[in-house]
């Protein structure tokens, strides 16, 4: 059964996106297609304030590319000796909070112990800490609709046909491609079982008038694949 996730590949340590393998043991052929590019914003006042840990109390990552963009604040500002000598054990010394097991997974390569990415997502991270810590935020990245959806949707409904499911990550990328997809599924998109990663991708769905067939309960590989798993079962939903 095919179904369709609306994400960028990410290689694990066994050179496979996770996503993948964990639907092809459930059974599942699926594709990825993504829907999203980042565009990064404020980077020279993020580099001054990763300069300055005494002034925080810890630090929050919201997602992968808020780990990259330290990685990039580091590179362009000549700061990954200081890094490495110094700022990383001040920051230690903090607490640094994270959404998700894959953004924990950045983190911890760049040295820096993690703490809440078993929250399950960032609404339940998000009370954890609030309420223990007052918050400023800074907003590093932007995101855009990735140039290829449409040609790489088309790709794929013109090889494959109308997917058994798609799986939406975020509402952005529900906005960038729902209207390539009702264009192409016609009259076939009632037959899709939509799946949705977090409660807030789901409550956006929902705001478009979509069934949510299936909310991932954690932001992971196995949940999704369960997840969708048990929605394509005959009566399934989950």
């Amino acid at each position: 059964m095919k179904v369709l996730l609306l994400k960028d590949a990410k290689e694990d340590d066994c050179g496979q996106d996770p996503y993948i393998r964990e639907l092809e043991l459930h059974g599942l052929e699926a594709t990825l297609i993504p829907v999203l590019s980042f565009e990064f914003l404020s980077l020279p006042s993020f580099s001054e304030k990763l300069s300055h840990p005494e002034h925080y109390g810890g630090l929050i990552f919201t997602s992968p590319r808020a780990v990259e963009a330290v990685e990039l604040c580091l590179k362009k500002d000549n700061k990954t000796e200081v890094w490495g000598k110094s700022l990383k054990e001040k920051w230690n010394a903090k607490t640094v909070y994270v959404v998700g097991n894959a953004t924990a997974s950045l983190v911890n390569k760049i040295g820096l112990d993690v703490e809440g990415e078993n929250c399950g997502n960032a609404e339940k991270l998000a009370e954890y800490i609030c309420s223990r810590i007052p918050m400023e935020s800074i907003t590093v990245y932007q995101t855009i609709p990735h140039p290829g959806i449409q040609v790489n949707l088309d790709s794929y409904y013109s090889k494959k046909g109308v997917p058994a499911s798609i799986t939406f990550f975020s509402p952005s990328g529900l906005t960038y491609s729902l209207k390539h997809i009702q264009e192409l599924s016609g009259a076939s998109l009632d037959q899709i079982k939509f799946a949705a990663i977090g409660p807030t991708t789901a409550r956006a769905l929902a705001a478009q008038g979509l069934p949510v067939s299936c909310t991932a309960e954690s932001p992971t590989p196995q949940a999704l694949a369960a997840g969708i798993w048990k929605a394509l079962q005959p009566q399934g939903s989950c």
